[in-house]
C-alpha cells in the first residue's frame, strides 16, 4: 500500500490529497524558513505544474520568484501563486456558471476577503466581489441584492460586532459562511465579538470558520460552488 505522501527534509507532501478530497495541497507560508518554503515550492511545482500559498510574505514572495519567474503575489491578501503550465484539460467557469460572491463589512477587512476570493477562484470557483457593504450603510448591500439572490454561496467577512453574515442570512436561499476579522475597537477583542456574533446569529444558514480565516471560507465556498455545478450540469 503506497504511503501517499512524499518525505522532504523538512516537510511530508500529502501526495494523495487532491484524489481524496479534489483539492491539492496548500502551503501556509507564515513561520516557515526560506530553505523549508522553497524546498516545498520546487517539489509542488516539480510534481504539479502550479503552487498555492497563504500568508507569504514580501520577502517570501521575492524568494519564490527568484526560483520561479511565473510567480503571482497579492501584497494584500498574501496569496503566493506559481504556475508554470496550463493543463488542457483545465475547466474555467463559464460566464453562466454557479457563483459564490464574497463581500466585506468595511475596506479594512479586503486581506481576509480577497484571501477567501483567491482561494475560492484557484479552486476553479466563479467569484464576484461585493466590497465595503457594511450594516452602517446598509443600502449599499441591498443595492446588490439580485447577485446576491443569485449565489450559490456567500461569504460574509466582517469586524466589528460582525452583524453582516446575519444580515445576509436574512435575505437569501443560499449557504453563507462567516469570517470574522480582527477588525475593530478594544471591545471587538480582536474579533471574538464578531465571532461571537456570528456564532449566535438568529438568521437561518449560517457556518462560521475562525478569526481571519479568509483561506478556510474560500475553501468551503470552492466545495459548495462544485456541488451546484454538478447539479447545474445534470439538468
Amino acid at each position: 500500500m503506497e504511503r501517499g505522501y512524499e518525505e522532504l527534509k523538512y516537510a511530508k507532501l500529502d501526495t494523495d490529497r487532491e484524489r481524496r478530497t479534489g483539492f491539492p495541497e496548500v502551503v501556509y507560508c507564515s513561520g516557515k524558513s526560506d530553505e523549508a518554503l522553497l524546498e516545498i515550492y520546487r517539489k509542488l511545482v516539480e510534481r504539479d505544474g502550479r503552487a498555492f500559498g497563504t500568508r507569504a510574505s514580501e520577502a517570501q514572495a521575492e524568494l519564490i520568484r527568484e526560483a520561479f519567474p511565473e510567480t503571482e503575489y497579492n501584497p494584500v491578501s498574501r496569496i503566493l501563486k506559481v504556475k508554470t503550465k496550463t493543463e488542457e484539460s483545465e475547466k474555467r467557469p463559464s460566464a453562466d456558471s454557479p457563483y459564490a460572491v464574497i463581500c466585506s463589512g468595511g475596506t479594512s477587512d479586503l486581506p481576509v476577503a480577497e484571501e477567501a476570493a483567491e482561494t475560492a477562484a484557484y479552486f476553479g470557483t466563479k467569484v464576484e466581489r461585493v466590497y465595503d457593504v457594511g450594516v452602517s450603510g446598509i443600502h449599499r448591500l441591498l443595492a446588490q441584492e439580485e447577485l446576491l439572490r443569485g449565489a450559490s454561496v456567500i461569504v460574509a467577512v466582517a469586524g466589528m460586532e460582525g452583524a453582516l453574515a446575519s444580515v445576509i442570512g436574512g435575505l437569501v436561499s443560499c449557504p453563507v459562511v462567516a469570517v470574522p476579522t480582527s477588525v475593530g475597537y478594544g471591545a471587538s477583542f480582536e474579533g471574538l465579538a464578531a465571532l461571537l456574533t456570528m456564532i449566535n446569529s438568529c438568521a437561518n444558514g449560517i457556518s462560521v470558520v475562525n478569526i481571519d480565516n479568509g483561506y478556510g471560507a474560500g475553501y468551503i465556498a470552492a466545495q459548495i460552488c462544485r456541488q451546484s455545478v454538478r447539479n447545474f450540469r445534470s439538468v
